[in-house]
Parts: structure tokens; sequence; C-alpha cells
């Protein structure tokens, strides 16, 4: 591990992991955190709890802005352990000189965001640093859900579940770099922040039981295949032909040298089912998104490893993104 913090060690990918791992889950071992869940399950199973902090760049970009952002990624970690948003803490901390009409524009935005997941925001704080000592505008996010169906987790997949996204990949990460680069496209490419709860909903209402779900966010789906294929000591086997990646994504992909698996996403999430539920499952969901979709399955081929079949019959092990990545994208 470096002496020093890079930018690589927030990307959501391998230096983070290493990061979170060696220093905090150091730190504060304990038997809640040591699970890695995207939210932790506490009250004897009945509420889930989780925090986020966000700091994207631009603040405003087509699809969204940190505001709604602000509000989906504390409400998604929540709804994929299978709760539902109730109660938020909203902390902000705001650049002297700051535009009193962008913070409005962003507060109303998570407001709209909140009635979207019923939830709402009980506790805050605000502070305002001298300029020039952070950028514009940081806000952070503490949320509590209420869990409507117990018993998902990332460390109990098994070879009985296939794995399922609920949309095409990558589209926050490209959306944003595409506006910080000042790149102009002729598309209606834009960020796919969605609050996930209205979805995870249907799938439990009809009976599905869910084994694991995770937002694909920093590091995108590659790294929530990696963290499962550990956290359940199974092999994830992919099919690439079958991931759906946007034309406009794979421009950028192919223009920036990205991988469209690595990209960052917002309203991506994927999902571990029993096989039995899998047809059930992908009925419910294309009503939200089309392009939802089986990608690959669960084996014991390479333990803790995640191999992608490629269109040509080849195949190679898809590893953990690590390096920079795109900084400063949620």
């Amino acid at each position: 591990m470096s002496k020093t913090i890079t930018l690589a060690d927030g990307n959501g990918g391998e230096e983070n992991n290493n990061l979170i791992s060696e220093v905090f889950y150091k730190a504060f071992a304990n038997d809640i955190l040591e699970k890695s869940e995207d939210a932790a399950i506490i009250e004897d199973g009945r509420l889930a709890f989780s925090t986020d902090s966000f700091t994207v760049s631009p603040l405003f970009f087509a699809g969204a802005d940190i505001g709604k952002l602000a509000v989906c990624g504390t409400c998604n970690d929540l709804a994929m352990m299978g709760a539902k948003p109730k109660y938020l803490t909203c902390s902000v901390i705001i650049e002297e000189g700051f535009e009193r009409e962008k913070l409005e524009r962003i507060v109303k935005s998570m407001a709209k965001e909140l009635k979207v997941n019923g939830a709402i925001v009980v506790s805050g704080d605000t502070k305002v640093m001298p300029k020039g000592t952070i950028d514009q505008i940081i806000i952070n996010t503490t949320g509590i859900g209420h869990i409507t169906q117990e018993g998902i987790s990332s460390n109990n997949i098994s070879m009985d579940d296939v794995i399922l996204l609920n949309r095409d990949i990558g589209t926050h990460g490209a959306t944003i770099f595409s506006a910080r680069e000042g790149i102009e496209l002729e598309s209606n490419l834009q960020s796919d922040c969605a609050s996930l709860y209205p979805i995870v909903k249907a799938l439990i209402h009809s009976g599905i039981k869910i084994t694991a779900l995770r937002d694909a966010t920093r590091g995108g789906v590659a790294a929530v295949l990696n963290e499962w294929s550990k956290q359940s000591n199974v092999c994830i086997e992919i099919q690439e032909k079958l991931i759906p990646v946007s034309d406009e994504v794979n421009g950028i992909c192919e223009i920036l040298g990205f991988e469209a698996t690595a990209l960052a996403n917002e309203g991506t999430f994927v999902l571990a089912i029993n096989k039995e539920y899998e047809t059930k499952a992908l009925k419910i969901l294309k009503t939200f998104n089309t392009n939802a979709t089986t990608i690959g399955s669960v084996t014991s081929t390479h333990l803790q490893k995640v191999i992608l079949n490629s269109a040509w019959g080849t195949q190679r092990f898809l590893e953990t993104p690590n390096g920079e990545l795109l900084p400063r994208i949620c």
C-alpha cells in the first residue's frame, strides 16, 4: 500500500478495496461491517443502514445533478438489501461564494427524488468552507430503511443462481466524462441515475426470492461481480455478447480506451436469483427497461474469479478495475 492516498484509492476498484480492508476494516472490525454489503443490516434484521458522500463534477449533467445523485445513491444502497428507504440525514459542505440559486436547484432535486422513494430527511448539518478549500459543494446522505425481504446477501450466491442486469451499462460514467471534457455527441446519452426501490419492490411483491442485489456504481459491473465471486467463494461466468451496452457508450469506450464493464452506473444493478425465478424476474425487469437481460451463471470453474466468455469462443478473466478510472463521478 502506498504511503499517500491517490485518486485510484477512491475508484471503487482494487485500490479502493485494499484501502478499505487494510485501514478501515482493520480499525473498525466487527461482524456487521465485515459482511461488506451495500447497507448494514441492524436491529435483528429489521433495518438497513447506509451512508454515502457525493462530490461529482460537473454538478449538473444530462439526466441528473448532485442532488438527485445524493438521494438515489443512499436510497439505492438500502434497496439493494431489500429495504424500503424511510429516513435520511443530509449534511452539506458548501464553498464560500457558491450561488444560492444553484443550491436551491440541488435541494429541490433532492426533495423530488425523496418522494419517489417515499422517504423524508429528518436531520442534517451545514458547513461553509473558505473559498478554495473545497470544490463548490459536497453532500453526505445517511439512510435507514425497513427490510421488506430478509436474507438478501452477496455472501449467499450459489451455483443455483443466474446473474441478471436491469438495463444497459456505463451511461453515468460516459455522461460525466463527456460533460467534463466538453465532448459534444449527437445522441440522447444521459446518466442512468434513478431510484431503484420501485423495481426491487416489484420483484419482491411478485414472490421472487432474491439471493443478492448490488448497484454497479464506482468500478461498474466488473467490480460487483468480482466482489461477489470472492464473498461467496464461487466462479461467475459472463457472456460478453449478452451485456447490454448502448452505441453511445461503446463509442466513448472505443475512443478513450475504457471498458464499459468498469464504467460507473447510478441506476443499474446486478441481480443474483435462483434459476427457477429467471423468467418471472426478466418479465418484471423489462417493464422498467427493455434492455434487462440475463448475462451469466454461477459455476465452480475458477473459484473467486469472474470469467468473460467472448462472442468468438475465447475466455478471459474479468478483473477488478484498477487505476484512476474516472475520478469524481459520484
